[in-house]
């Protein structure tokens, strides 16, 4: 037999080279509330908004897609929906900061988006756009809140949805009416299943349960399972404010809540949070969970990673709530994973 030449070789490894690319992880990471709004408006200013996201612009550079909740609107006009307690509306200046900091979609659909009407939300979709975000979850009419955000990335295709389980449901959009999109079964399963017909991963964003309560409510349970049956990998949560367990349902898994990300409270409830960061192939896919803390009395509105026995506590807490749902987290090095 005769040697291989070095022509031979190079050719072999040409040849190769498109299957080691389409091999490559597709790494998205999904965080909590981000909230920059409210009563501490002015030290919000002062600092820059950029600033809360110094503690994990590292983790965020290192992901292809970064998904947030954006709890409010990015506007200055809008009429003040009066008949809730909590308003907030974000200044212009967090579109920009959000694309600083990596974020390239948002979901819109929670119970916030709505809080200066239809003419706020047109503003905040405005501002998105001219930061090069991308958002789901709400728009100018039930059709376009329902719209799914599609990526191509190393040769796999990424869909993303967004719904709100929430009140007041007079933040719903309609046919003719802006708002944000409903997360009622027959729009859900519907929208996965043709999701699921032009992606290779389907994740879903859920504004729902019960705010600082880690118990996991029925109608989650319900909804979570039936978006995993009708095509979808990964159910995204947040509402709660702090952290529910995980679930392995299916072939996809559910993170019940996040808890909060840069959030605009001195809450001592909403104390600890996580992000999730995917990594999907077609050989494996795989949940990374990392720690954060987010007390301000600690960190101010700037989440911190958490190593070491205070990031070991947080999983405890996970795992603890994750019991019941009969799903495990494995450690190892430092790293927190759940395949799914």
């Amino acid at each position: 037999m005769k040697p291989i030449t070095a022509h031979i070789l190079v050719a072999i490894a040409l040849l190769l080279q498109p299957l080691q690319l389409h091999a490559e992880d597709v790494v998205v990471t999904a965080v909590g509330d981000i909230m920059l709004a409210g009563r501490w408006t002015p030290l919000l200013r002062q600092n820059g908004y950029g600033h809360s996201f110094n503690g994990v612009r590292n983790v965020l550079a290192a992901s292809d897609i970064n998904l947030a909740n954006l709890e409010s609107p990015i506007a200055v006009g809008g009429d003040e929906y009066l008949e809730k307690k909590f308003r907030f509306r974000a200044e212009p200046q967090v579109a920009p900061a959000l694309k600083a900091a990596g974020f390239n979609l948002v979901t819109l659909a929670n119970n916030h988006s709505m809080d200066f009407g239809g003419e706020a939300l047109a503003e905040t979709l405005q501002h998105l756009r001219s930061a090069s975000i991308d958002w789901i979850g709400a728009g100018k009419n039930l059709s376009e809140a329902r719209k799914m955000a599609l990526y191509s990335i190393k040769g796999k295709k990424i869909a993303f949805l967004g719904y709100s389980l929430t009140q007041p449901i007079e933040f719903f959009a309609g046919p003719d009416r802006p708002g944000t999109a409903p997360g009622y079964e027959k729009l859900v399963t519907a929208d996965i299943a043709a999701a699921r017909r032009q992606a290779d991963y389907v994740i879903v964003s859920f504004h729902w349960g019960k705010e600082a309560n880690s118990t996991v409510q029925a109608y989650q349970l319900a909804a979570a399972h039936k978006a995993i049956d009708a095509g979808a990998d990964v159910i995204i949560g947040h509402h709660p404010h702090i952290l529910q367990g995980i679930e392995r349902y299916g072939r996809g898994i559910i993170f019940y809540s996040l808890g909060n990300f840069a959030f605009a409270s001195k809450s001592r409830t909403a104390d600890v949070s996580a992000m999730v960061r995917l990594r999907l192939n077609s050989d494996r896919r795989e949940a990374e969970i990392l720690p954060l803390d987010v007390l301000h009395r600690r960190v101010g509105f700037q989440p911190q990673l958490l190593t070491g026995a205070r990031g070991a506590a947080v999983i405890k807490t996970l795992s603890d709530l994750s019991v019941p749902l009969s799903t495990k987290i494995q450690s190892k090095e430092g790293r927190y994973t759940i395949p799914f």
